[in-house]
């Protein structure tokens, strides 16, 4: 309920702070000051298993940036769970840090509050260009046409993680290719008295992650082509069941599964309780549970029929962590210093590969630590098979409102209540009446 509840304030909260944006209210203002060159504060993602590993990732880099430059970077580590409400909160009251890291499905939503720094041509060129960066990256930085209000920092993409004993135990020979595949191979787990896949039931990004996928498999888009809600759509509901029908229908989702929202499903899979799971590169969080590299596989995730692709055959949606930076900042130089010191190649490849992500910076891309197996994957799936989330303003109300239907929608599969086609439109009908109206 505590979550629920969070997730409601965020959307209140950006509506209010939409309407203030559309009034004027956040859109103008300097580039901030240099009042305080010396230090910095920075709001990192949780990237990594836990908030500590965070730390003892990011701290050595920061050290180095201040020994480098002189300027000390306090670091917060911010949970999930609480990093879009802070975020807004500190847009409207101006109490933010000087540099944070967001979600790239949020880009557009927080450009819209006007309180980000703009990254124009000139500030781009003081990181060392824009063109530094993968154009599929890029495309998640903000509304397409406007100066983009982020800056890419880790690039990442679904895949089909799958547990190699325990496929060897239940007699699957290979990775499922199709959604057909991944039942049929999830029930032979369960046969065997394990868990076919996991789930994140109620982390809400998430939600959006798998039947945003979904949803671009059955044709639907979630906003029509002028950036309207269509939450109701066949396509969208069909989306929305199919996902949740992998406990409410298959039962090769546990039913625990639906409380999931902490990284609890990598946690099962790592300890052979789980087959399968849906991630983005999972491969740091996997080997911090002791987990070794050859006892888990990887495969594209997967497609109604056919192999992966763009339109119908999208089988990611594409993801990452952008760097951004509040306008109201009073040690902008040094704000930009550390964006420009965090898109290095050097730092792109030492962080990308502590997290196992992808450096979202070309000539770091190249780099022999992306070469792995299970990150050709990755690569390939980010240059032909995954698109962006909308890049519309209201993007983050989305990912609370829809996401918070398929959590209930999986509570309902968990208490054996029956999730139906009308259930599911009727769920996704409140989803869409919650949206702001234009």
């Amino acid at each position: 309920m505590r979550r629920i509840r969070a997730a409601a304030v965020g959307a209140v909260t950006l509506s209010l702070v939409l309407t203030a944006a559309a009034c004027g209210g956040g859109s103008s203002g300097s580039e901030g000051s240099n009042e305080q060159p010396k230090t910095l504060t920075y709001w990192a993602t949780n990237q990594g298993a836990n908030l500590e590993v965070d730390k003892k990732v990011l701290q050595p880099e920061l050290d180095k940036f201040e020994k480098q430059t002189g300027i000390k970077v306090k670091l917060e580590v911010v949970p999930w769970s609480d990093l879009l409400n802070r975020i807004l909160t500190a847009t409207t009251s101006g109490q933010g840090p000087d540099v944070l890291n967001i979600g790239n499905t949020w880009s557009a939503s927080l450009q819209a509050t006007g309180a980000l720094l703009p990254w124009d041509a000139k500030n781009f060129e003081a990181i060392g260009g824009k063109d530094r960066f993968v154009e599929s990256a890029l495309g998640s930085t903000g509304v397409q046409g406007q100066d983009p209000t982020a800056v890419p920092l880790y690039s990442m993409a679904y895949a089909l993680y799958y547990n190699k004993k325990l496929f060897a135990e239940a007699g699957i020979a290979k990775p499922p290719a199709t959604w057909d595949e991944l039942v049929a191979a999830g029930k032979k787990l369960t046969a065997k008295g394990k868990n076919g896949i996991g789930a994140e039931g109620s982390n809400l990004s998430n939600n959006i992650h798998q039947v945003f996928v979904l949803g671009k498999q059955h044709g639907a888009d979630f906003f029509t082509p002028d950036g309207k809600p269509d939450f109701t759509s066949d396509g969208a509901v069909a989306a929305v069941k199919q996902y949740v029908d992998l406990m409410a229908k298959h039962k090769i989702v546990a039913p625990g599964n639906a409380e999931y929202a902490q990284n609890q499903s990598l946690s099962d899979f790592a300890k052979d309780k789980t087959g399968m799971v849906l991630w983005q590169t999972a491969s740091a969080t996997f080997k911090s549970q002791g987990m070794n590299d050859d006892e888990w596989g990887v495969a594209p995730a997967p497609v109604q029929s056919g192999k992966p692709g763009t339109g119908t055959a999208t089988n990611s949606m594409v993801a990452g962590i952008n760097m951004a930076v509040f306008k109201n900042t009073k040690n902008i130089d040094g704000a930009k210093k550390f964006v420009k010191f965090m898109t290095s190649d050097d730092e792109q490849v030492i962080l990308n590969k502590a997290y196992g992500s992808i450096p979202p910076v070309k000539t770091a891309q190249q780099d022999a630590a992306f070469n792995t197996p299970s990150l050709a994957v990755l690569r390939e799936t980010l240059a032909t098979s995954a698109t962006a989330l909308p890049q519309v303003p209201e993007e983050s109300q989305f990912e609370t409102v829809v996401g918070t239907a398929v959590k209930e929608l999986f509570a309902d599969a968990a208490a054996g209540r029956p999730v139906t086609t009308e259930s599911v439109r009727a769920k996704l009908e409140k989803a869409q009446q919650q949206m702001p109206r234009k």
